[in-house]
């Protein structure tokens, strides 16, 4: 009884944090928000407490989470910024896990090598969750922001793997580059191709379940796809490899494997609106655990150090801003540097005024927040070694992960609304490829309606033919109108309009269906991305969801 308690307030915890933006009179980022309320919530008279388990932490909020993340994000985009991505995701960890693992090996009396690798390895992973939250909705740049998102997809696994090797080296002892570095490709390409096949047999059982399913209910499909990235982070669990890039990759197969299958409007509809909830709960309740579990971490180890001294509770705050200092520094100077080398590269090809620009590395190292991944990496150190003595340094390394998740959040929410000041980020790039797009579609359903028109009305008498005449004009009259905003260039009466309405309906439909097949060749072609395909097809299948709605709420024939 005590856990269904826990979980609805939570819960409430996170309805709560929805509205609390909007009333406060200076309104927080939402996971801030989030977070502060999971700080209240630990206070110790609400008699609220929560273990933490990061096994079941990871099992339960990750794999959905990366998995609707890698479903979203722009592949197109993902695809032309490969570069910049991979050497923040990959390059940027392995440097951080070495320099910033040796500079507190060094820094920090007692902690020993390997868990200092650990520390910096669970430091490297960004949260572009609550980068997007602190923010605001296109507030950076879109570029910058598919690189800050498609990285913080990424470093997860890299981030992750490398913790594993470093607990391995703490509790063995022993540690091989050449081992780790081979380990590292079986893991990552076994997790990658996990996430690919749980997503293709997903694809085979389901092309097949509409048929097995009384009126098409698209209901199983749904809770099918909801498995998914659990299926995916477990099976790839159990062979040994990464879990976090089976469920990234199984999402960012997703659109492919959906595109294929043409799934139905209702099942896209409400497959959209489930995943829309389940991303806002979910990501309430990493964050509210997150505020949970911090006031006591970062309390308790402030309180125990103050037993013995002032000044190690001092030497404490100082470990997590040189920390903190030294993540930024770094991640500066590896920004700066791809930046110059990207601007050297665009020179030799004619490019005039390729300079990295200061704004933009201050706010890519800025947009590096850390969020509840790293509590999880950092909290699954072993407590013991094999020998049955504590593990040294392992207080310290939560201490010190705790205070740069919190200070890396509070820098993100006053230094990002400065730097982006003034900075053209508002902009949507892809307006002029939206608008061709609408034309296209529209210019495409105008052509199905023509060929409707001449296939339904070959059956009709003269009278009737004249009726669906009308109808026929009336429905592409909306198309034409459309067009001209984007600037481009024996029957009762009753019966007769009774069946010129199911023929108005038949002829919309078509007509949606034709937009949304032209939607589809453009973004086979590349002419659009995934974002400017998920706007208009959600616009084509709300609009076709209302017309089947109207019909079947209509008289009978």
């Amino acid at each position: 009884m005590e856990i269904v308690f826990t979980v609805l307030i939570l819960l409430l915890a996170v309805a709560v944090s929805g509205i609390l933006p909007r009333v406060l009179p200076v309104p927080l980022p939402l996971p801030l928000t989030q977070i502060a309320l999971g700080a209240v919530l630990a206070w110790p008279r609400f008699g609220l407490h929560v273990t933490f388990d990061p096994e079941i932490f990871m099992l339960l909020f990750i794999p959905p989470l990366l998995f609707a993340d890698g479903w979203r994000i722009p592949k197109r985009e993902f695809v032309m910024q490969r570069r910049a991505i991979l050497m923040l995701a990959f390059g940027l960890v392995f440097a951080t896990v070495l320099i910033v693992g040796y500079c507190a090996h060094l820094l920090i009396p007692g902690l020993p090598l390997p868990v200092a690798f650990a520390l910096a390895a669970v430091l490297s992973p960004t949260d572009a969750v609550a980068l997007s939250g602190i923010a605001g909705k296109n507030r950076i740049p879109s570029n910058l922001m598919h690189i800050l998102e498609g990285e913080a997809l990424m470093n997860d696994a890299s981030g992750l793997v490398a913790l594993k090797f470093a607990i391995a080296a703490a509790l063995t002892g022993v540690f091989s580059l050449r081992e780790a570095s081979l380990s590292f490709v079986v893991i990552a390409a076994g997790g990658l191709a996990t996430g690919v096949a749980v997503s293709g047999v997903f694809s085979f059982v389901s092309a097949r379940l509409p048929s097995l399913v009384e009126d098409n209910d698209p209901a199983p499909n749904i809770v099918l796809t909801l498995l998914i990235p659990f299926a995916s982070y477990l099976f790839a669990e159990h062979f040994g490899v990464s879990g976090v890039l089976a469920a990234v990759a199984a999402g960012m197969t997703m659109p492919f494997v959906t595109s294929k299958r043409m799934n139905t409007v209702s099942s896209r509809v409400r497959g959209a609106s489930t995943w829309t909830m389940i991303e806002f709960v979910f990501n309430g309740m990493v964050f509210i655990l997150l505020g949970l579990q911090l006031p006591h971490i970062i309390g308790s180890a402030l309180l125990s150090a103050h037993r013995e001294s002032d000044a190690l509770v001092l030497r404490l705050i100082g470990y997590v801003a040189a920390t903190l200092v030294l993540l930024y520094a770094m991640r500066f100077a590896w920004v700066w540097l791809l930046r110059w080398f990207a601007s050297r590269s665009a020179a030799k090809q004619g490019v005039a005024n390729a300079v990295p620009g200061l704004r933009t590395a201050a706010v890519t190292t800025i947009g590096g927040v850390r969020g509840a991944i790293t509590l999880a990496g950092v909290l699954s150190l072993p407590e013991v070694l094999p020998n049955g003595t504590p593990l040294p340094g392992r207080d310290t390394a939560i201490f010190i992960a705790s205070g740069v998740i919190l200070g890396s959040l509070v820098i993100a929410v006053v230094g990002l609304p400065l730097l982006l000041r003034g900075m053209r980020g508002g902009r949507d790039p892809h307006a002029a490829e939206e608008r061709n797009a609408r034309i296209l579609a529209a210019q495409a359903a105008i052509r199905a309606l023509e060929e409707a028109h001449d296939r339904l009305a070959a059956d009709l008498d003269e009278s009737a033919a004249a009726s669906f005449a009308d109808v026929t004009a009336r429905v592409m009259d909306n198309y034409r109108r459309r067009l001209t905003a984007l600037g481009s260039d024996g029957e009762t009466p009753s019966d007769v309009a009774r069946r010129m309405e199911g023929l108005e309906q038949k002829m919309r439909i078509a007509a949606m269906r034709a937009e949304r097949a032209a939607l589809m060749r453009l973004v086979a072609k590349g002419a659009i991305n995934d974002e400017t395909l998920n706007k208009l097809m959600r616009e084509v299948d709300l609009s076709e969801t209302a017309v089947v709605t109207r019909g079947k709420n209509a008289p009978s024939m």
